[in-house]
């Protein structure tokens, strides 16, 4: 069982940024592939961003292309989404999520693929 922690959600100004940290405990955190998702009230959760075992391999939705990067940190245990030019679209509740995988490259971008999710951290966009 991996336990997730998400931290680095809070209030931002239209085109500004936030880094979101995603911490890892329980296992390896090499062993993990892992992504982004948000979810808005009323709506269904939504692909951010995932990133493969090794760091060599990442996606994105469209709509953050260019402005959202993730990352991982062996040392740390941690998965960061750095999240640039935010616009109140990207209000939303920000979750990480997990799943073991024996591939080093594959990534994944359906949340029905992952495993273990995060509580979730709040990002509000807004003058």
């Amino acid at each position: 069982q991996v336990h997730l922690v998400e931290s680095g959600g809070g209030l931002v100004q239209p085109g500004g940024s936030l880094t979101l940290s995603c911490t890892f405990s329980g296992r390896a955190l090499n062993m993990q592939a892992a992504g982004w998702f948000r979810q808005v009230p009323g709506k269904e959760r939504e692909f951010v961003a995932c990133i493969s075992r090794n760091g060599e391999r990442t996606s994105y939705t469209d709509s953050v292309k260019g402005r959202f990067s993730i990352s991982r940190d062996k040392a740390l245990n941690t998965v960061s989404l750095q999240m640039n030019s935010l616009s109140p679209e990207d209000t939303a509740l920000y979750y990480c999520a997990t799943k073991a995988s024996d591939f080093l490259y594959k990534i994944y971008t359906a949340d029905a693929d992952y495993e273990s999710w995060g509580q979730g951290t709040q990002v509000t966009v807004s003058s």
